[in-house]
């Protein structure tokens, strides 16, 4: 998703976005813009860890700069899971700043944490990044609009053919 988008899915502003993906580089875009007045990029794992950080600021006045390590260490535990497979799922921040997931009626056990209900987040994205909800359950082999632009594609010489010849 480009920055209008991850602006509109995280709540930060486009300068706020800017300043923690580029400057702080809390949490870096996905890919870079290539020259000034183009657009950063972001994948659902980077914006979903965008929100969690804009929680952890809002709700629990965490300094984000201290936890930048810990940002990163979000993102590979995120690419390690599928998106329908975090349904369901709390994320628990530890002392130290490791990440854990954990079910939702799991109780933790070892330890303090902070516990972050991920549903209210992956609805967010779902809809913003157009993903599949939970009870879908399996994705399509194909998605629809992209047989309908192969099918476009693919009848286009045809029918370029049926006007010249008309």
């Amino acid at each position: 998703m480009p920055t209008p988008i991850a602006c509109k899915l995280t709540g930060l502003s486009t300068e706020k976005l800017r300043e923690w993906t580029s400057r702080r580089a809390i949490v870096p875009a996905d890919v870079r813009p290539k020259s000034k007045g183009t657009p950063a990029k972001f994948c659902w794992q980077s914006i979903l860890v965008l929100r969690v950080a804009v929680l952890l600021r809002d709700q629990f006045n965490v300094e984000l700069q201290a936890h930048k390590s810990s940002f990163e260490g979000l993102r590979k535990t995120l690419r390690e899971n599928s998106f329908l497979s975090l349904w369901g799922s709390r994320l628990v921040l530890h002392p130290g700043g490791t990440w854990s997931l954990i079910e939702a009626d799991s109780v933790l056990v070892a330890g303090d944490g902070i516990l972050i209900a991920l549903d209210p987040h992956l609805v967010v994205l779902r809809d913003g990044f157009a993903l599949p909800d939970a009870s879908e359950g399996q994705l399509d082999l194909f998605s629809l609009p992209a047989v309908r632009r192969a099918r476009r594609t693919a009848l286009a010489p045809e029918a370029t053919a049926k006007r010249r010849s008309a």
